[in-house]
């Protein structure tokens, strides 16, 4: 199992920017794709970013293309998503997920194994 602990979520203005880090403990976390989602309240919880485990693939939701990249360093076990142009539709909850299987990064939630907390992003307008 991987523990995963979300940092950097916050209060920021629209246009504003924000770097959320997933510290994620194991061994084989190298080896893992891991994703970020987003839960906004009354809303289903919706992909965001995911990362092969070497950081060769890159996917992402069609609302953050542009904005959002997400990235890891794997001699630190950190998986960070650099959220750019901010808008008051961004503010969520944002969880990290681990993905076990090597394989190219997956967009659904039931294809990950380990979840975060969460990190609270909040957009004023």
């Amino acid at each position: 199992q991987v523990q995963l602990v979300e940092s950097g979520g916050g209060l920021v203005q629209a246009g504003g920017s924000l770097r959320l880090s997933c510290a994620a403990s194991g061994r084989t976390y190298s080896r893992y794709a891991m994703g970020w989602f987003r839960q906004a309240p009354g809303k289903e919880r919706e992909f965001v970013a995911a990362i092969r485990w070497n950081g060769g693939n890159t996917v992402y939701a069609d609302f953050v293309k542009g904005r959002f990249t997400i990235s890891r360093d794997n001699a630190k076990n950190t998986v960070y998503l650099q959220m750019n142009s901010l808008k008051p539709e961004d503010t969520a909850v944002y969880y990290c997920a681990a993905d076990r299987r090597e394989r190219a990064p997956a967009t659904e939630a039931s294809e990950y194994d380990d979840w975060g907390q969460g990190t609270q992003v909040t957009v004023s307008s």
